[in-house]
């Protein structure tokens, strides 16, 4: 186990380096991509989920032909990739698919 953790610590990508935190990091966006699954369609942003897509898409690649492979870097960006386009799905279906017609907000107050 010592030796596991050792392996680890003094990996080109491991945590004493940039190359493991700013990845750690950006977990953050894609945990609040999750949180933003219960958001209604309707407030959720093209570009922005493109944005998140496609970083997650290109990032993933690049990460298995850098050298050394950065498994933290790959992880989060398949997850990047995965909400993104779960997201934009879901906006899509809303926009385009949905047999329901939107009304116009009522005035009433």
């Amino acid at each position: 186990m010592a030796s596991k953790l050792q392996a680890l610590w003094n990996h080109p990508a491991g945590p004493k380096t940039i190359h493991f935190w700013a990845p750690t990091f950006k977990w953050g966006i894609s945990i609040a991509n999750v949180a933003d699954f219960t958001k209604p369609p309707e407030k959720i942003s093209y570009p922005q989920q493109i944005a998140v897509a496609c970083t997650g898409v290109v990032w993933s690649r690049y990460s298995m032909v850098i050298t050394p492979k950065n498994w933290n870097l790959f992880s989060v960006n398949v997850a990047m990739a995965g909400t993104g386009l779960y997201q934009l799905s879901r906006k899509i279906r809303q926009d385009y698919l949905s047999d329901e017609k939107e009304t116009a907000p009522s005035l009433e107050g």
